[in-house]
């Protein structure tokens, strides 16, 4: 009976991302937008809110999101305009936000897109509801020490936000992880977001509920505080497995703000979910409503780069990569870039595609990196492939160099050549070899004489070793061959 129950309810999620935006100011005031920069540093009277300052909107910050709009197929709003959104927190200097809303009246900057994601069971498309901008609010930081009480750091309040919000199209906890994952490469690709969940630049939140299948949805809880994709899909699972087990004992779901807790591994109530109204929106006194008019529209729409669908598909048709392939290297703009470079200098997309996919992304996932903070120029990884072209490295030698290349911010042929690296393919070096390792070796010389190409096997290893790999495997193989009279 509790099987029965227990598939008698469908998963619905709406997902609210928050995108720092990739400007080089804030959204209403001159301060620098920096990662990682010394608290309180990057302040000043209006990020700050005090008395007087009044807030003069960053054009850049709203071309980004008209791009974004763009690439997500909203309908743009011709005339849209900020709004106070009230409410008191540590870390909201004003004790307001100045953000946009969605009124009749008053619509946010778009509205009505979509974006179509892979899933398990196949393509799905989630609609989006509504993107608009707002300004990011300050970061409380907590020692560990609770008597020290929590720091606030007001270098974040004030940079560019877009809001994107979903219908609630989403059915399971992976579904989310899939849409995240996709709106994240979208957003990089058209250079609007570096997407960097470790760094607060992507922040999700989302509202889950379960109904009855084709029903009524239930009530809903937000969960918040989710940092990482794996956050997002273990505390949604979480949610979900709890709301099923108290309507499964008959009881009801608080409609409640909920925070995931990473090391418990649970999500837990914070406070009650507000509403629209508990905000009391009203337009911002001090801002001019933002219009938009078709020629900006056209500059804006000529000015994005080429997005992710379009780059995989013609990876396929003029490379001739598998889809597999194609999409992993359109995963970030970076591998795109790289590879595509790469290709223009050594013509051979299929090994280019390789080597990134699998060396390299080894490399960088052993040492948590991303692709744009190792030194691996186009330049140096194709005279890397033409070392291993030229019979100068073996594909071992070269795996080696790479990872030299990577540590090190080398070029390939000064690690050769400084650790006398370079493969030996000279007959007349290798017959010298080849020769005392038959000396040393009778009885596999005889086994390999007698038919048994096992043994060949055997000293072709006792002459890498004897070279310590250098030797070029082709010849050694070739010449072994000669010299045993094996043809």
């Amino acid at each position: 009976m509790a099987r029965d129950v227990a598939v008698a309810y469908e998963t619905v999620i709406g997902l609210e991302i928050h995108v720092q935006l990739l400007t080089a100011s804030k959204m209403f005031c001159g301060c620098a937008v920096s990662f990682g920069a010394p608290p309180n540093t990057l302040t000043c009277p209006v990020c700050l809110g005090l008395p007087g300052a009044l807030p003069v909107i960053n054009r850049a910050a709203v071309e980004l999101g008209l791009r974004a709009a763009l690439a997500l197929g909203c309908q743009v709003s011709p005339r849209s305009r900020f709004h106070r959104k009230n409410y008191f927190y540590p870390d909201l200097p004003k004790n307001y936000q100045i953000s946009q809303y969605q009124y009749a009246d008053h619509p946010p900057l778009a509205t009505d897109g979509r974006l179509e994601i892979a899933t398990e069971g196949g393509l799905r498309l989630v609609r989006i509801r509504r993107v608009h901008l707002e300004e990011d609010t300050g970061r409380l930081v907590h020692p560990d020490d609770p008597a020290r009480g929590s720091l606030i750091d007001y270098n974040r309040a004030g940079v560019p936000l877009m809001e994107i919000v979903t219908e609630p199209d989403l059915r399971s906890p992976a579904e989310a992880r899939d849409f995240l994952v996709a709106l994240r490469r979208l957003l990089q690709f058209a250079r609007v977001s570096t997407g960097r969940m470790e760094e607060g630049t992507l922040r999700c939140d989302a509202n889950v509920s379960l109904r009855r299948p084709g029903g009524v949805r239930g009530t809903r809880t937000e969960v918040k505080n989710m940092n990482s994709l794996r956050a997002v899909e273990r505390a949604l699972a979480f949610e979900v497995a709890r709301q099923r087990a108290v309507l499964e004992r008959g009881g009801e779901v608080v409609q409640e703000t909920r925070h995931w807790d990473e090391r418990r591994e649970v999500t837990f109530a914070s406070r009650t979910k507000e509403e629209a109204q508990d905000y009391r929106y009203f337009p911002e006194p001090d801002l001019v409503p933002i219009v938009v008019d078709e020629a900006w529209l056209a500059t804006v729409r000529a000015s994005l780069p080429e997005l992710p669908a379009a780059r995989r598909a013609r990876f396929m048709a003029a490379y001739g990569l598998s889809p597999y392939d194609a999409d992993l290297l359109t995963a970030t703009p970076a591998t795109a870039d790289l590879f595509e470079q790469t290709v223009a200098r050594y013509p051979a997309p299929k090994t280019v595609a390789n080597w990134l996919l699998g060396e390299v992304a080894a490399y960088l996932n052993e040492h948590g990196l991303e692709l744009e903070q190792v030194p691996l120029p186009a330049e140096r990884l194709a005279a890397l492939l033409r070392l291993i072209d030229q019979g100068r490295l073996s594909g071992r030698m070269a795996k080696e160099v790479l990872v030299e290349m990577l540590a090190h911010d080398r070029d390939p042929a000064a690690i050769v050549e400084a650790r006398g690296l370079a493969q030996i393919s000279d007959d007349a070096t290798l017959r010298e070899v080849i020769d005392r390792v038959l000396a040393e070796h009778p009885g596999p010389v005889a086994d390999v004489r007698a038919g048994k190409d096992k043994a060949l096997t055997f000293l072709m290893g006792q002459v890498m070793r004897a070279t310590q790999g250098r030797a070029n495997p082709e010849v050694v193989h070739r010449l072994l061959r000669e010299r045993l009279g094996r043809p």
